[in-house]
């Protein structure tokens, strides 16, 4: 409860601290006013799940209808984040991108031009700056694209943030709270259809399960056997491969040791199962009908360089293939990938269109 409390009071304070700062602004320059609100206020409401709450159904309409009725459009309305009230009138949490989804929500119900997030990069980068000093801004990106490079690793914005926009179809710019004159990253429903690889992201400290049972050879049922051992150790996968007799899955590190080791008792009574630790998966984010091109350029470079794919994923989505290897390759990987795909420093032939570039 104190740690709940200490979240709220954080949103609340930084609310406070910019109203009064926009006032003594605006009273020395006599711009626009400004006013504060409370996110419920102005029609945020959620279920009851404290620290991670979801918005109601119908938070998109309230919004509107409390902007339309109790906002002055000649004010500058400066409401609080990542929190908002139950039913009950009681404070809940949005979770992770909690600030963001309330910022994509108002946008969609006051149908703005253009939602601006502000970070500490500049925009959506071709690959962590923290690894990849040479990291570029991304002027363009899809919503899917942006989703997918959330899920698999990049810390800019979460998918969750920005399925309000998605469905109204309002663009999301990310921008750079230190370098406020770069123009940052548009997310929207086309990102840029002609670029051949958008980004290189990856989830590190991840384990390797192979599950073999020869004696499905030919018969049904050994996929709905399988998970249905996953859904009762409430174990879930981040990136599948399979056959008619195996499948290889990653498990993240959130996993609980303990529901892993159930997992592979219960997997062991009609399956082979091997699990490898220190693992990593490195996802491109590209356009998956150009994939013969992306990964002869990719096999070439990890072929160069001794780096050893252990499984493939190119799965339902069309923007990402995924590549799991060893955790002590993982950064060289994007480092030569990047180095390839962004920097002009390739030492294999890249191939676009079927043809050497």
């Amino acid at each position: 409860m104190i740690l709940f409390v200490l979240l709220n009071m954080g949103n609340c304070v930084s609310l406070d601290t910019y109203y009064v700062h926009s006032c003594n602004f605006n009273a020395s320059l006599s711009t626009v006013p400004a006013q504060a609100f409370d996110a419920w206020d102005v029609g945020v409401f959620t279920d009851d799940t404290y620290g991670d709450a979801k918005l109601l159904p119908d938070t998109i309409a309230s919004i509107k209808g409390r902007f339309d009725g109790r906002v002055d459009p000649n004010v500058v309305a400066v409401v609080t984040g990542f929190i908002g009230h139950n039913t009950k009138g009681k404070i809940t949490t949005l979770g992770r991108g909690g600030s963001d989804l309330t910022a994509t929500a108002i946008g969609a119900a006051l149908k703005v031009d253009e939602v601006q997030v502000w970070k500490d990069v500049d925009g959506i980068l071709t690959a962590d700056p923290r690894l990849v000093k040479n990291a570029l801004p991304v002027s363009h990106v899809s919503y899917e694209e942006a989703s997918e490079l959330a899920y698999f690793g990049a810390q800019v914005l979460h998918p969750i943030a920005m399925q309000p926009a998605l469905q109204a179809n309002i663009p999301v710019r990310v921008k750079n709270s230190y370098n406020p004159i770069a123009p940052g990253s548009v997310i929207d429903n086309t990102g840029n259809p002609e670029r051949m690889v958008t980004a290189i992201t990856c989830k590190r400290n991840i384990s390797l399960m192979d599950i073999t049972s020869l004696q499905m050879l030919g018969a049904y049922g050994f996929l709905g056997a399988v998970f249905a051992d996953f859904e009762k150790n409430k174990v879930s996968v981040d990136v599948l491969a399979s056959s008619e007799v195996s499948i290889s899955v990653t498990l993240d590190k959130k996993q609980k040791e303990e529901d892993i080791e159930n997992l592979r008792t219960d997997l062991s009574s009609f399956a082979e199962v091997e699990l490898h630790r220190d693992r990593a998966i490195l996802t491109l984010i590209t356009d998956v009908s150009r994939s013969s091109d992306v990964l002869a350029t990719v096999f070439a470079t990890f072929s160069m360089h001794g780096i050893q794919v252990e499984m493939m994923s190119q799965g339902a989505s069309k923007v990402n293939i995924s590549f799991i290897v060893k955790e002590s390759q993982i950064e060289d990987a994007i480092l030569k990938l990047h180095a390839c795909l962004f920097e002009g420093q390739c030492d294999v032939a890249i191939i676009e269109d079927g043809h050497i570039v």
